[in-house]
This record gives C-alpha cells, sequence and structure tokens, in this order.
C-alpha cells in the first residue's frame, strides 16, 4: 500500500473512531462480573487467559469470594501446583503467571510470580536450542533476560522482543519460538517497571533495555547487522522510544498498540480509571510499573513519558511496522497517527477498523493469528530471514 493509501485509510479509521473516545468512563468491574469476563476469555482462548483450560478456570473462579489479591493469587495457585507436582511445568507457568496477574503487588501475589519464574526455567530446561538467561548489572541492581539463539545460520539475525504492562518475557518467548525454528533468534525482555526488569518505569529507562542488547551484540553468534525490535502495549512504547535512540544498530522495529503522546495525557484519567477492555485493576498495574502510590502521582509520571514530551518525535527513527486497532480503548488510533507522521522513514501500517487493543478481535484476529500472519512474515522479511 502507497504512504497516501496508507495515510488517507487511516484517516478514515480516526474518524471512524472518533465516536468512541468520547464515551464516559465506567466503573471497575465487580467480583461477579470480572468472573463472567474472565470465564468467557477462557472459554474462547482470549488474552489474557491464553492456554488455561476453560474448566480448570471455572474452578478457580467459583473459589473467589473477594478480589483481594492473595486470594486471587491463592485460588489460581492450587492448580499451579498441581500441574508443578506432575512435573507439567508449562502449565505450572501458565497458572502461575495468571495468579500474579497483572502485577505482583501483594505478598501472595509475589509468591506467585516467584513460582512462575521456577516453573518456567524448569520447563526450558527441555528446550533445544536451549535458553539462556542474561543478567546485566544496572543502577545497584540487575536486568534479566532471556536469549534463545538458532542452531542456524550463524551468525543469526535477532529480534528483541519487549513485553507489556502484563505480560512478560516468558510469554515473549513462547510467542518467538517459531522464529528460533527459522533460523532467529530471540532475546526476552520485561518492560521497565514489571517483572525482573531491574527498574520503575520512567523517561530513560530505556536505557536498561539497551544494556542488554550490548550483551547480545557482544555474542559473536548474532548478527549486529541484522536486529530488530517488538514491543506491545507498553512494550510497544518501549520499542518506539528504541526505534530513536538505538537507531543506529536496529535493522527495524515493530510497534504493536504503542503507548505515545495521548495514551499518557493527564485528561484520559476517566478511561484510566474505568477501562473495560483490560480485565482488572488497570490503575494499580500503572502505579505498580511507575512505584507511585497516589491518582495524581501516576497521571504526573505518566505526562512525562510522552515521546512527544521528550522530543523523540522530532527525530530520525528505524524503520517500522505500526500495528494498531481503531477501537483501541487504551491506546488512542490519534498516538498510530501521530508516530506514522513522525520520524524521517516511512512506515508500514496494518490496522484493524474493528480492532480494539493490539489489534485483536474475539473472532478472526486474537493475538496468535495477528502474530501468524502480519509481525512474523514482516520480521523475517526485513531481517532476511530463511525459513
Amino acid at each position: 500500500m502507497s504512504r497516501n493509501r496508507i495515510a488517507a485509510a487511516l484517516a478514515i479509521v480516526c474518524f471512524a473512531a472518533s465516536g468512541t473516545a468520547q464515551v464516559q468512563a465506567q466503573s471497575e468491574r465487580t467480583l461477579d462480573e470480572v468472573k463472567a469476563e474472565a470465564q468467557a476469555r477462557a472459554d474462547r482462548g482470549a488474552y489474557p487467559l491464553i492456554g488455561l483450560k476453560a474448566e480448570e478456570v471455572r474452578e478457580a473462579l467459583g473459589r473467589l469470594h473477594s478480589l483481594d489479591r492473595d486470594e486471587w493469587a491463592a485460588s489460581w495457585s492450587r492448580i499451579g501446583d498441581r500441574y508443578m507436582a506432575s512435573k507439567d511445568y508449562e502449565g505450572a507457568w501458565r497458572y502461575y503467571s495468571f495468579a500474579r496477574w497483572p502485577q505482583p503487588n501483594s505478598p501472595g501475589k509475589q509468591r506467585a510470580y516467584d513460582k512462575a519464574l521456577e516453573a518456567y526455567l524448569a520447563r526450558a530446561r527441555s528446550f533445544d536450542p536451549p535458553l539462556e538467561v542474561i543478567r546485566v548489572p544496572y543502577q545497584g541492581g540487575e536486568v534479566v533476560g532471556y536469549l534463545r539463539l538458532p542452531k542456524a545460520p550463524r551468525p543469526a539475525p535477532l529480534v528483541v522482543a519487549i513485553s507489556g504492562l502484563d505480560s512478560r518475557k516468558e510469554e515473549m518467548v513462547e510467542r518467538f519460538a517459531p522464529l528460533v525454528e527459522r533460523g532467529v533468534g530471540v532475546l526476552a525482555l520485561d518492560s521497565p517497571g514489571t517483572g525482573q526488569s531491574g527498574v520503575k518505569a520512567a523517561p530513560g529507562a530505556e536505557k536498561s533495555l539497551s544494556r542488554m542488547i550490548d550483551a547480545a551484540l557482544a555474542r559473536p553468534e548474532v548478527d549486529a547487522k541484522r536486529v530488530a525490535v517488538y514491543g506491545g502495549s507498553f512494550g510497544g512504547h518501549w520499542a518506539a522510544v528504541l526505534a530513536v535512540t538505538e537507531r543506529a544498530r536496529l535493522r527495524a522495529v515493530v510497534a504493536q498498540s504503542p503507548l505515545v503522546h495521548e495514551a499518557f495525557l493527564r485528561e484520559r484519567r476517566g478511561a484510566l480509571e474505568g477501562n473495560r477492555e483490560y480485565l482488572f485493576e488497570y490503575v494499580p498495574a500503572w502505579m505498580f510499573a511507575y512505584g507511585v502510590e497516589t491518582m495524581d502521582q501516576l497521571l504526573a509520571a505518566r505526562e512525562r513519558m510522552s515521546l512527544k514530551t521528550r522530543g523523540l518525535l522530532d527525530q530520525p527513527m528505524a524503520p517500522m511496522l505500526v500495528i494498531g486497532g481503531a477501537l483501541d480503548t487504551q491506546v488512542p488510533i490519534a498516538d498510530i497517527d501521530l508516530l506514522l507522521r513522525s520520524g524521517d522513514t516511512p512506515k508500514d501500517l496494518w490496522v484493524h477498523p474493528k480492532g480494539g487493543h493490539m489489534g485483536r478481535d474475539a473472532k478472526a484476529w486474537p493475538d496468535p493469528v495477528i502474530f501468524r500472519r502480519v509481525t512474523a512474515p514482516w520480521l523475517m522479511k526485513i531481517l532476511e530471514a530463511g525459513g
């Protein structure tokens, strides 16, 4: 599609979606509403319950009498414990990970997250090619990432895959496994403010990601001339930032539903507090990522993150594929438009006119289909990878 046709198509999408931005925010889901929505998503295999069995989801939800965080963690961890006891480490990881969802912001959720990491590393012992845990000192702590390199070619192209607000690097390893089989390595990282990132979210936190890229590119098995970055949602924000700050080292960037400018504005407080596209605890998840305790602190911290405010949109960028949904209630379609019109390099665009966050919908375009049909082919082509 030509640049002009892309711009025209996006203009139509923006116009069509403009009415949705004016819808008054609803309140946070009640326990019964969370149960109903979680079960519905599990029944159709939708995020964030991908990989969980519908009947086991029904079991865990049935034990809940409140949305108390430790009660939530305990109910899902009971299923994780069963899988762990039978040495089904993938199942254990998935249930422990949902037990800490969306963030490990209570003692019970932190214990669940620790168990999720233990289970995933146990699962990874069977990987061929293997998974390597990379630890890089940073600001008195450390950043932890996972590196998987294909057996061939050597040196291999590499995708740096950054998870989102509530997803984790373990999910990035799983998602990019088909590319490893086709000769592309993956360096999986948690977004700053999440997982084992070692830092809270703030302007400049992308330097921690750059340190991990340094470590990967120091490997002779990695082709330093064929490196791309992928990020979805909050990871998409960091991918867009790296498209500027790491432009010299990147062949390309995929930014899927990236928070750019309007998503961070104080005026979107209502969209934060009453978001129904997110399962629940949207505001607490963001507070944990930024390390703040009040709504005013959160709004101030988010405003500082804007790529426009930071002056990044006026700088040269790496080539980019931008993915989004016109009906996204978490990232306004205007952010997609703004990113497209920034930098100095033409960008490719995939927007689902009826898609929500990440461009997904409930039927034709769930997350795995978007990855298989849009993200993966684009990366394979731009990295000149085989397979």
